[in-house]
């Protein structure tokens, strides 16, 4: 089974590296060494710790209310504003996501560089690549 270091295992759950090894120290996700002395993180052991805090979901003040469940949390990058439409981007950990709304709806929702916003994704159509 392929193992991860606390680095890989941070970009992968989407928190920095200093919150992983934190989460490692508590003993919230086993940890074992490799020749080198490296700290790994089984694939399953971080599989399973990656629903598991999914699943402990959103603080009490950010309480979402809506049908979608796959929710990525993150920063504003980029906003481009057209007459009618308007492109948003978030880096949310190591995912880019780019969407397509009105103008209206970023004007509303007061998007800017900077600020935290939630990409929330629907489809009947996901693709999965093996990496």
């Amino acid at each position: 089974m392929q193992s991860y270091t606390i680095g890989q295992a941070a970009r992968l759950l989407g928190v920095s590296p200093d919150t992983a090894r934190r989460w490692a120290d508590a003993g919230r996700v086993a940890t074992h060494r490799d020749e080198s002395g490296r700290r790994l993180i089984d694939g399953g052991d971080l599989a399973a710790f990656s629903v598991e805090v999914a699943q402990a979901g959103p603080g009490e003040d950010e309480v979402p209310y809506t049908s979608a469940r796959n929710a990525f949390p993150g920063i504003v990058t980029a906003v481009k504003l057209g007459d009618v439409a308007a492109q948003v981007e978030i880096q949310a950990g190591p995912h880019r996501l780019v969407s397509l709304l009105t103008r209206e709806a970023v004007e509303e929702l007061g998007l800017e560089v900077g600020m935290r916003a939630t990409a929330r994704v629907k489809s009947t159509s996901v693709h999965i690549d093996r990496t």
